[in-house]
């Protein structure tokens, strides 16, 4: 789906500190690498869904490669009405036209949108996926 590159360098007081790079206000650190990485997806995804609720911009991931450089991908709930909405906005359809060819109610779309709330069934992802002409999941 989506994954930012993050940045992870060693503490001089030990552990590490994690900064994205498409997104540098979204910093963490950790004890071990491991843990750096469960509190990555942790800030990435609050991060992501503070710039949502506001309705700001969320920057696309870059592909940043080099030492220290790991993908983290966000809560899946909060990865998948990102990219769909993002998807929908790249082809320059509302939430009403894409409710419409999905022949659901505008309201039920809006949930599917909202990264809280999203929860569509397979079919819901198989119908989206044929109206994006995008496989939002592999099935």
């Amino acid at each position: 789906m989506i994954a930012y590159p993050a940045k992870f360098e060693k503490a001089a007081e030990g552990g590490y500190v994690v900064e994205f790079i498409d997104i540098p206000s979204c910093v963490t650190e950790g004890d071990t690498l491991e843990e750096a990485k469960a509190m990555a997806k942790e800030a990435l995804s609050a991060m992501l869904y503070s710039l949502d609720s506001r309705k700001k911009n969320i920057p696309d991931p870059s592909n940043k490669k080099g030492k220290g450089i790991y993908y983290i991908e966000p809560d899946l709930k909060i990865a998948f009405a990102i990219t769909l909405k993002k998807e929908r906005k790249r082809m320059g359809l509302s939430q009403k036209e894409v409710a419409q060819r999905l022949n659901v109610n505008w309201t039920f779309y809006q949930r599917i949108e909202n990264p809280r709330r999203t929860n569509p069934t397979l079919g819901t992802i198989v119908k989206l996926q044929n109206v994006f002409n995008r496989q939002f999941i592999s099935l």
